[in-house]
Formats: structure tokens, sequence, C-alpha cells
């Protein structure tokens, strides 16, 4: 996957890095397996019964209906890869560097190989993970489809993902990512570049549903050039180990936009550290963070936000609401705004509270116990509208969001 001595020199060197935030993990601790291990699918239809059900959940649809493709790895093997649009490519990063060798002109890119520890290892390990890429001009009504899956116990995942929009062109992807309902313990590392073109689009929903133990360690970096759009929705509602990311985009282009949006629920025991940061450098560029949080049981949710503007005439807000459901729970918001330039505009709003009295006492005059009424405060609370999307794939993103909701 190292296609220079330099990046391979420099991964080494990152082997030990510590991240510089979150709970560190003993890689060792997780198996990796060999690619390969397991055996390659026709569609995901054929599936075992059991994993169906798992990747519904997170909005990965076994039929394939109203997707534009669907690709999927388990543990560590590619085991589905299918297309039927002409307007994008999707295959497995192996293959497309096997096909392109321009691509490593993108390979860490808009992530550093070196950042830390869980770079280095999707850079030295096994390779996994996918390239897809929209043709220029073209804009694909039906979105593309991905699942990175974790099948067996104590597995070290690891994933390198590059999309590529070509000018003027959009694209849509759902991503979902899960483990199989008896895996307990278990390590994802997923690196995911994005390179957004001219006057395109992109709009990346994903949704987590993890087991209770496992190791989240997600790595992005988005670069927009002129016009350029990205939209980026993720859900996470279940109970996992540990989660740590923070994606950045690099607003470089000319009226470049971002859009982040996130809902997070803690459960159990979970530690949610999750953020995201725009670098706002191109003339007129401009990037919205939104983040709805709800804690209960002894979970921690750290909320974190940056808006860097380092040009004229750029705008940026974020804003974090959250909900503290229990007293051995807890929200920690951490908004951050950095201005270079005079000409601009940057905002910050973050509250966190707890559920208003008065309005469980409204719905439970109506017949609701106090629980059913809490439950229901806080689905509503969540569930934000989801803007930015064609109608088709918001109601397809609001039906993934009401799926994770259900254990709320």
């Amino acid at each position: 996957m190292l296609q220079s001595d330099t990046l391979k020199e420099k991964a080494e060197k990152a082997k030990k890095k510590k991240a510089s935030l979150g709970e560190d993990i003993e890689l060792e601790k997780y198996d990796q397996e060999e690619e390969g291990e397991h055996e390659q699918l026709e569609s995901l239809e054929e599936l075992p019964e059991k994993y169906k059900k798992d990747i519904l959940q997170v909005g990965v649809d076994p039929s394939g209906e109203g997707r534009a493709g669907s690709f999927m790895q388990l543990d560590q093997s590619q085991i589905c890869s299918t297309c039927q649009s002409e307007s994008i490519e999707m295959m497995g990063i192996q293959q497309a560097m096997e096909k392109y060798q321009w691509l490593s002109d993108y390979m860490w890119k808009a992530v550093n190989v070196d950042t830390d520890k869980y770079t280095a290892e999707a850079a030295l390990g096994e390779p996994g993970g996918y390239f897809i890429r929209s043709m220029p001009g073209t804009k694909e009504v039906f979105p593309i489809q991905a699942c990175m899956f974790i099948g067996d116990q104590n597995i070290r995942q690891t994933a390198h993902n590059i999309v590529i929009a070509e000018e003027n062109s959009e694209l849509h992807i759902i991503t979902g990512c899960s483990t199989g309902s008896d895996v307990q313990s278990a390590l994802h590392i997923g690196v995911s570049e994005f390179y957004i073109k001219k006057g395109a689009k992109i709009t990346f929903t994903m949704v987590h549903n993890w087991a209770e133990q496992v190791e989240v360690r997600p790595r992005t970096g988005i670069l927009l050039e002129d016009n350029a759009t990205y939209i980026n929705n993720y859900i996470l509602t279940s109970p996992v180990r540990t989660i740590q990311s923070y994606p950045t985009a690099y607003c470089k282009g000319e009226n470049s936009r971002v859009l982040f949006q996130s809902i997070m629920g803690g459960q159990k025991d979970s530690i949610m550290d999750t953020g995201t940061r725009a670098i706002l450098t191109g003339k007129n560029s401009s990037a919205e963070m939104i983040t709805r949080a709800v804690s209960k049981d002894e979970s921690q949710i750290y909320t974190r936000g940056h808006l860097a503007g380092q040009s004229q005439e750029v705008k940026g807000h974020l804003e974090c609401m959250g909900l503290v459901l229990s007293d051995d729970s807890m929200i920690y918001s951490v908004p951050e705004l950095e201005g270079s330039a005079t000409n601009l505009e940057l905002s910050h709003e973050a509250a966190v509270g707890k559920i208003a009295e008065e309005e469980v006492l409204y719905l439970m005059s109506r017949g609701l116990t106090e629980d059913e009424a809490a439950s229901m405060i806080v689905r509503g609370f969540l569930s934000m509208d989801i803007t930015g999307l064609p109608p088709e794939l918001a109601a397809e993103t609001k039906k993934m969001l009401d799926l994770s909701l259900q254990g709320m």
C-alpha cells in the first residue's frame, strides 16, 4: 500500500506514536487476519442470514435495491464489490492501486501517514478498504453503499479508503460499520481520504453500530477545490468500548463548503471522543458543524469542534447541544474558533442540560409512563433534520436514524 520508501519510513517511525486524543490501545491484543480469509460473493444477498440483519441496521441493504453499487469488507477480506452505474467506479483499494498508477498521487495527501500508530498500522498492515470515483460531469441519483463488518472475535480490521469526485460530479455514499452478534471484542482502524474537485459534491452518511467492547479509530481528511461541497452525516447511538475520531476538512477552494451533522447517543460505559475540524483557506469558503448528543448510564461523550478561518470572507458556525440523562454520565463540549484574517465570521453555540420536567409531565398527562415520555423526548431531540440531501436520500437517512434510535 505504501508507494515510496519515504512514506514507509515515516509509518515505521510512527508505529508506537500515541494519538493526541483518546485512550491508547495495545494493537497487539488483536489478531490481524490474512486478506482473503473469507470467500467472494456475487452479491450481498448471498450473505448468511445472521449478517443480513446486522447490516440492515446500519443502512446497508443486502438486496441492493435503490443503490448504485455495493461494497463489503468482512474482517480483512473484500467479499463483495458490485457497481451498476456507468457514472461511478468502485473496487477494493488494492485492485485500484494495481489498475491506476496515478492513484499513488492521492495516497496519504489528505491524512498524514505518521499522524499516529493507527495511521501507521493502516499503512503497514494487510491492505483493506475501498476506492470510489465519480466520473466528471456525472450526477448519480442512487447512492453507493459500503460496509465494514467484523465477524470474528478479537480481529484487528484496517481499511484505507480513497474517494474522488471528479469535476462537476455528484456522489452519494451510505456506509455502515457493524459487528456480528456473537462478536464482543475487536479493533477497527479506518483511514478515509476524500478529494472533491471543482464544482463537485459528496454526501457521505455513516452509521456505526459496534459491539460493546469494540475499539474504533477512524482517521479522515477531506480536500475541497473551488465550488466543491462536502456533506457528512454521522450517527452513533449504540454502545462501544471507545471511539476517537476527528475528521478534518480543508476548504482550499474558493466558495468551497462543508457541513458536518453528528448524532451521538452514549450508553453503558461507552467513551466517545469525536469532533470535526474545518480549515478555511479559500476565499468565501464556509463550514457548519452541528452535533446532538445524549449521555446515559455511565457513558462519556466528548464533542469537539474547531473552525480555523485563514483568509478573507470565510464563514463558519459550530453548534453542540447535549442532554445528560444520568448522574454517572457526562458530556464535555470543546468548541474552538481561530481567526487569522480581518474579514471573516466565525461563531459557536453550545449547551448541555437535562430533560425539562414540564415536558415529561405533559406527556405523562397524555397517558405515557415516565420512561416512555423521557424516551420520546430523547428521540425527538436526536432526530434533527438532515439537510442537503435529495428527497429520496433524506427519507433513507431518516429511516437509518430511526433504526439507530430504537435502543435509546
